[in-house]
């Protein structure tokens, strides 16, 4: 039984606060074990608010040790206080000041939300909800205040004191060893944006001048001697902002911008208001540590975060249900960054992967939720792909509909309009509507609706006439509540293409300048003219709307398209669909002819041969075959993880021994020497030239184990390294023992190195590897405190080990459940996400989906489960 019942917050309940805050006035005197906060918070009635309502302030094992009104203590029949909230019955119905002095303990606490210790240096995480464990608060997005913050600490164990906005004062108490810094922020926010940071730290800086001539302090704080790991983040920095200088004509607005990167925190990173606080696996970055993924996503989340400046900070949300309003539109906003700084077209197919893989399956299983969710229990179970990902799919269809230059506007009229406000999705909607003249309220259903539409197509040629109809219906399917939907607005982007290659000119008045269609009705269809030939029809090039696609194109149109559209992203379809359909016959143990793996193996053969130098990055993403968890998907029901696994590994071995001359040239030819750079020219080169070797090691194990071994001797960068030690993973044997003790040895003292050693031990495809991983987790350098450490042992077995983790004597299953049911009672955030790994267990068959069940009903019966996985569990069962 659970004795944590968290209460449903439901969208359609919200009421402004009955009291709002103008001006915040903290002091915090950091201890390891008693942080002494004296907050003065500047409160008045809200004109909006419930009259005469009492002040209930948010709290979270806090310790109160003083309060008083008005600079009078509060006699103890005035409020009532307890670790969780703090209420005062008849508060003064016009302006006044009420201080709060509390204590808190940094060290014990493992939630690391709140104020807490990493590596001995002091850091918060305040979203969604840890400002309440700091002090007594209106821990709610839509209340704002000016900020002023003064820390005081130990200089020998905090020498480094930073915090929210521009530093104001510093100085030296006298005849003490401790001193204290002073900043101010005069930027309103909401509390889930305060951050303070203390401790030993190393920097790199520079100015930066922005578009009106103002300089900018930039910093990136770092663990001392870990500095030149640094400047490849602050590169990424400095671009981010020029880009959005560029872009959006979004300007930074204070003095200073500081990043710091910490080595224990539950997500990514955060963007507090001018002290963005990182996860340090994406800020630290060196050749021999980091991989050229892990470069590109340095960059992507600098910028993410950056950008949160504006969209997230400047206009924050109303409430948690708009948080796609900051998070899917920031998504969007980086997405675009990283395709302007890279390829383009490589970086759509990468995002497209990553929503069908997480999104998608979020989407089809009982996890699934609106863009804009209505309810929730548990706020922090909603930073989802649907949130983020999918939001941000949403964002790119409403600036395809109205195109490029009514964006802009409406961007420019929204932060104009909601800048210093905590807005909603119909305050960004409505600058949109306002600027364009469009009724935006069918379009709005994309942030209403859970799951992923499918769109049936069919198409017509009529030589006669000279036609060719394509007839489009669109389904979604029902999720958990919500059963009925309505038609989306879904903007297909489409071209016709000649069996020769060429592209055909077609004309049909239902189709814009830019080859958008808008299809908006359960079913339509569009008839082409002067049409000469039969047409291969190329349809949501680019990807141009988050849902699945039936049409059953014949292989011979794949094939054409692979060889001639001139949309990248279709090209790279075309090969997952030839080698989806030949993926879920495998899996189910059909029979498939030698002539369909040769078309597709020959096909593969002939694209490296012409193409694979030229654009060496998406030959790489065209040689990918789709992932396990892909073809889940696609197969949706009586799941077999061990015959989608045989299932792929033959297609592989078929297309490697087909391809293996070609590949084995590129081994070659893609071979780099001298200095090592993550330019995305030089990433593509070593992409391709992983590829190939792992898709050799697949069709040759005993070659793929000698080049494999042969790179990993000789590899003077991470990325070279990592990939030879994946291939040698996959190969039983005393090399690859001996390749992983080596690479420990080597790393030893690196601990973002040793995730990824980790991680490659836990993804083996072989059932030993259960045993593997639980040694594993009594290795010296395991923690269960520490979340990175976590998922990349457990996380990784569970969510990318698909076959051993849904074994069918159910070992996975119970392996996950007792680490969720430790880590719980230590950081019940880290036990929630951990918990996502059971979202397919509906879609196993019948021995394996019972064996999950059962896990489940343990897990939810633990006395005391955390809010964060108890939400999880129930869902899932549910």
């Amino acid at each position: 039984m659970r004795t944590e019942n968290a209460p449903v917050i439901r969208l359609e309940d919200y009421e402004p606060s009955p009291f709002l805050i103008d001006r915040v006035d903290l002091d915090v005197r950091l201890h390891p074990t008693a942080t002494r906060v004296t907050a003065a918070l500047a409160l008045r009635p809200n004109p909006h608010g419930r009259a005469e309502a009492p002040l209930v302030l948010d709290g979270d094992e806090v310790n109160l040790k003083g309060l008083s009104l008005d600079g009078q203590p509060l006699p103890a029949e005035a409020f009532v206080a307890s670790p969780k909230g703090l209420t005062i019955a008849r508060p003064p119905q016009q302006p006044f000041t009420l201080t709060i002095e509390t204590e808190i303990n940094p060290t014990a606490n493992t939630k690391l939300m709140g104020l807490y210790r990493s590596n001995g240096n002091y850091c918060t995480q305040c979203e969604a909800d840890g400002f309440r464990r700091i002090t007594y608060f209106l821990d709610r997005p839509d209340v704002l205040a000016v900020y002023t913050t003064r820390i005081e600490a130990d200089r020998d164990e905090a020498p480094v004191l930073l915090g929210n906005g521009n530093p104001v004062e510093a100085g030296i108490i006298e005849g003490t060893n401790r001193h204290y810094a002073v900043w101010h922020d005069p930027h309103p926010k909401p509390s889930y944006l305060f951050a303070l940071v203390g401790g030993k730290l190393g920097k790199v800086g520079k100015s930066f001048t922005t578009m009106s001539g103002r300089n900018v302090d930039l910093g990136v704080y770092v663990e001392p001697g870990k500095e030149d790991r640094a400047d490849y983040a602050l590169d990424a920095l400095e671009r981010s902002m020029r880009w959005d200088e560029r872009v959006f004509g979004r300007e930074y607005d204070l003095d200073v911008f500081n990043i710091v990167a910490v080595s224990d925190f539950n997500m990514g990173a955060m963007e507090n208001k001018g002290l963005n606080i990182f996860n340090d696996k994406y800020v630290l970055a060196s050749s021999e540590t980091a991989t050229d993924t892990d470069y590109a996503n340095i960059e992507a989340i600098i910028a993410h975060e950056y950008f949160h400046n504006w969209s997230g900070n400047r206009v924050t949300c109303r409430d948690w249900f708009q948080l796609c309003l900051k998070e899917g539109l920031t998504v969007f906003r980086d997405q675009e960054f990283s395709s302007d700084e890279r390829s383009r077209a490589v970086h759509r197919i990468s995002e497209v992967k990553v929503l069908r893989s997480r999104q998608f399956s979020e989407d089809a299983g009982p996890l699934a939720h609106p863009v804009r969710p209505t309810q929730y229990s548990e706020i922090n179970n909603f930073y989802t792909a649907t949130v983020y990902e999918k939001g941000a799919e949403v964002i790119r269809m409403l600036k395809t509909i109205i195109g490029d230059a009514d964006f802009r506007r409406g961007m420019d009229l929204y932060f104009d309009r909601c800048d210093g406000t905590a807005a909603t999705v119909e305050d960004f909607l409505g600058a949109f509507a306002e600027v364009t003249g469009r009724d935006l309220s069918h379009f709005s259903r994309w942030y209403a609706q859970s799951g992923t539409p499918r769109v049936t197509v069919k198409g017509d040629y009529d030589p006669k006439a000279q036609t060719y109809t394509l007839s489009f219906k669109q389904e979604t399917p029902s999720t958990p509540g919500q059963n009925q939907k309505s038609p989306m607005v879904i903007p297909v982007a489409l071209g016709l293409v000649a069996e020769d290659g060429k592209p055909i000119d077609a004309a049909c008045n239902r189709v814009d300048e830019n080859g958008v269609f808008i299809f908006e009705k359960g079913e339509d269809s569009l008839t082409f003219t002067n049409v000469t030939s039969r047409p291969v029809p190329s349809l949501f090039r680019g990807f141009s709307a988050p849902v699945k696609i039936s049409f059953d194109l014949p292989d011979s149109d794949l094939l054409s398209l692979l060889r001639h559209d001139s949309d990248a992203f279709n090209r790279w379809q075309a090969t997952q669909s030839l080698a989806m359909r030949i993926l879920v016959r495998l899996s189910k143990g059909e029979t498939v002819g030698q002539e369909e793996f040769d078309n597709l193996a020959r096909a593969l053969r002939a694209f490296v041969e012409s193409d694979g130098e030229k654009d060496p990055a998406f030959a790489a993403l065209v040689l990918s075959l789709p992932s396990e968890s892909d073809i889940a998907q696609e197969l949706a029901s009586n799941i077999d993880p061990d015959a989608i696994h045989t299932a792929r590994l033959t297609l592989r071995q078929r297309i490697g021994q087909e391809c293996a001359a070609p590949l084995q040239g590129l081994l070659q030819s893609l071979a780099t020497s001298g200095r090592y750079s993550p330019d995305a020219k030089s990433a593509g080169r070593r992409a391709l030239r992983n590829v190939a070797l792992g898709v050799i090691a697949d069709a040759d194990k005993a070659l793929g184990e000698k080049l494999a071994r042969e790179q990993f001797n000789a590899a003077t960068n991470m990325t070279d390294q990592l990939a030879s030690l994946s291939v040698l993973a996959t190969i039983p044997g005393q090399a690859r023992e001996d390749a992983l003790a080596a690479f420990e040895t080597q790393y030893k003292d690196e601990p973002l190195v040793l995730d990824k050693w980790f991680t490659l031990q836990a993804m083996i495809p072989e059932s030993e590897t259960l045993e593997r991983v639980k040694m594993l987790m009594g290795h010296k350098a395991f923690s269960l405190s520490n979340p990175n450490r976590v998922r990349a042992l457990v996380g990784s077995f569970s969510m990318l080990n698909q076959s051993q983790f849904n074994r069918a004597d159910g070992a996975g299953y119970d392996l996950l459940a007792d680490v969720v049911l430790r880590v719980d009672e230590l950081n019940p955030q880290l036990s929630a996400r951990l918990l996502t790994a059971f979202s397919a267990w509906r879609m196993m068959e019948n021995t394996r989906r019972a064996r999950a069940q059962n896990t489940l009903l343990r897990i939810r019966q633990k006395p005391d489960l955390s809010r964060d996985a108890s939400d999880i569990v129930q869902r899932t069962l549910d």
